[in-house]
């Protein structure tokens, strides 16, 4: 009687697009608010007051609250099986990428990526066009991990029958003829 070992699908890693992508959004977020907490009450009229305050948050919510909803409906899951890209905040995507199925993974970095070691992960899966996966922070070992998960979850059959179309036979063609 076999055994059989069956491996639990474990989380390896969430990742989501680099922080730095909030710099700018929360920078105009404390100079709105100081602009706000400035000028609110130095205006004659009640209704002026108010104004400010209702463009003060329509332009909070503008500038700052979407790209902060933006950059959380990104996430990207590799498990010991799988890569799970998910994407959208109202219409979800979900994408899977199977380890072994094998892939080739590329990186490229600008050169801001480089100073904040983060870059973008192209995994080319034979399709169409391949899936990036943005920004991503701590990109060199991101590709390293998927590298040693697609070799560690190669379908044994799959290896078994690469092996064996591989090895030498003692049958020599010369001209077409044995």
């Amino acid at each position: 009687m076999p055994s059989t070992v069956v491996e639990i699908e474990s989380v390896v890693a969430r990742l989501r697009p680099h922080g730095r992508r909030l710099f700018w959004p929360s920078l105009l977020l404390i100079a709105t608010i100081g602009a706000v907490a400035f000028f609110f009450g130095r205006f004659e009229e009640q209704w002026q007051n108010l104004a400010l305050l209702a463009g003060g948050a329509l332009f909070v919510i503008l500038v700052w609250f979407l790209p902060l909803l933006a950059w959380l409906s990104h996430r990207y899951i590799i498990t010991t099986r799988r890569l799970v890209l998910r994407r959208g905040f109202f219409v979800r995507t979900r994408q899977e990428l199977l380890h072994s199925r094998g892939y080739d993974v590329t990186v490229r970095k600008n050169a801001l990526q480089s100073m904040f070691g983060s870059g973008d992960v192209r995994i080319n899966t034979g399709l169409d066009r391949p899936v990036v996966l943005r920004d991503v922070p701590g990109v060199d070992l991101v590709q390293g991990a998927l590298h040693d998960l697609m070799e560690r979850s190669i379908n044994p059959i799959a290896a078994r029958r690469q092996a064996e179309e591989s090895q030498d036979t003692d049958e020599t063609t010369a001209w077409g003829n044995r």
